[in-house]
C-alpha cells in the first residue's frame, strides 16, 4: 500500500519567515495554541523541508533570505505546496520598494496559495491550509498517473528503441 494516501490526511507544514514583521507568525503560533489547535487535524508544524509537505511562508523576499527560500523550497520533496501568508508573503506589502526587500514569494518561488491580510487571521490560515491539501492530493494523484502501452518497440539497426512506447494518462 502506498503511504501517498495518508499524506493529505496529516500534512507536515514548514514555516519560513522570509523578512516579516512577525504579524503573521503571530497568527501562525495562535493556529498551534488550544483555540484554534490545527493539530487536532493531523497538520505538524515541522522545520525539517526534508519531512515535509507543505511551505508556508510569511513576509516579503529580502535580499538576504533569496537564497535560502529557494534552498528550501528545492529540498522539500514533490509533490510539494506553497502558501504565501500575508500581505507582505503576496505582494511585498507595506515593505514594497524598500531598499532591502525584492517583493512577494511567487517572484521566486511557485505559490499555489495566496492567504491575504495583514496579520492575517487563524480561521483564514487555516482556511488556506484546507485549501492546500485540496491542491497537494490532486499533484498526488497527477504524480500516480498511470502509464499505458500505446506501441510496440521499433527495431532500427538491430537496436530496440523503446521511447515512444508509453503515454501517460
Amino acid at each position: 500500500m502506498s503511504l501517498n494516501k495518508f499524506r493529505t490526511k496529516s500534512p507536515w507544514i514548514l514555516h519560513y519567515n522570509a523578512g516579516s514583521c512577525n504579524g503573521c507568525d503571530i497568527e501562525i503560533l495562535a493556529c498551534l495554541a488550544p483555540k484554534y489547535d490545527i493539530e487536532r487535524f493531523g497538520m505538524i508544524n515541522t522545520g525539517n523541508p526534508k519531512q515535509s509537505d507543505i511551505m508556508l511562508v510569511t513576509g516579503p523576499v529580502t535580499k538576504r533570505s533569496r537564497e535560502r527560500l529557494v534552498d528550501i523550497y528545492s529540498q522539500m520533496p514533490e509533490p510539494k505546496v506553497v502558501i504565501a501568508c500575508g500581505s507582505c508573503g503576496c505582494t511585498g506589502g507595506v515593505f514594497r520598494g524598500m531598499y532591502n526587500c525584492e517583493g512577494g514569494i511567487d517572484q521566486y518561488i511557485p505559490v499555489d496559495v495566496y492567504v491575504p491580510g495583514c496579520g492575517c487571521r487563524p480561521e483564514q490560515i487555516i482556511a488556506g491550509v484546507v485549501e492546500a491539501l485540496a491542491i497537494l492530493e490532486k499533484k498526488t494523484k497527477d504524480m500516480e498517473g498511470s502509464v499505458k502501452l500505446h506501441n510496440d518497440p521499433i527495431e532500427q539497426d538491430g537496436q530496440t528503441n523503446r521511447r515512444e512506447v508509453a503515454a501517460v494518462i
